[in-house]
């Protein structure tokens, strides 16, 4: 089996992206529950998208990360119209496993409230060839 490279990225590393709730984005729409707010597959969307940003100025033509483990605490609802931030910070470098520790807040400041925190674990790998296996190639 062919060795891939080590990941180019260290501790350290994070990003920040954000969300308007809308509609769409509710328990009621993705179907994770009966309520108008903020749903859980949503919040988990968002800070996979920080953790995806995080890794993006420094990816290697060719590469790419996918993820492989989640742990993450919905702990507040949000309301449609609210602006929810996620950031992801990479923890630690395990080879070509990246760890991230995520956190979705209401608010940019340190007072706002944690709506969501935990980590997600992302692998560092070719993308063609992981395509590839991934659809029957060889």
């Amino acid at each position: 089996m062919e060795q891939q490279p080590e990941a180019p990225f260290a501790p350290g590393l994070s990003a920040r992206v954000e969300l308007t709730v809308t509609d769409s984005d509710t328990a009621q729409a993705v179907g994770s529950g009966d309520v108008p707010v903020l749903g859980t597959p949503r919040v988990l969307a968002l800070v996979e998208a920080a953790t995806v940003a995080a890794t993006a100025t420094r990816m290697p033509a060719g590469m790419t990360t996918v993820g492989t483990r989640v742990e993450l605490d919905h702990k507040l609802p949000t309301p449609i119209g609210r602006t929810v931030f996620a950031v992801a910070k990479l923890a630690k470098v395990d080879g070509r496993k990246l760890l991230f520790e995520v956190t979705v807040s209401d608010g940019p400041g340190g007072d706002a409230a944690v709506v969501a925190e935990g980590r997600v674990e992302r692998i560092f790998l070719d993308r063609h060839k992981f395509v590839e296996r991934a659809v029957g190639g060889s």
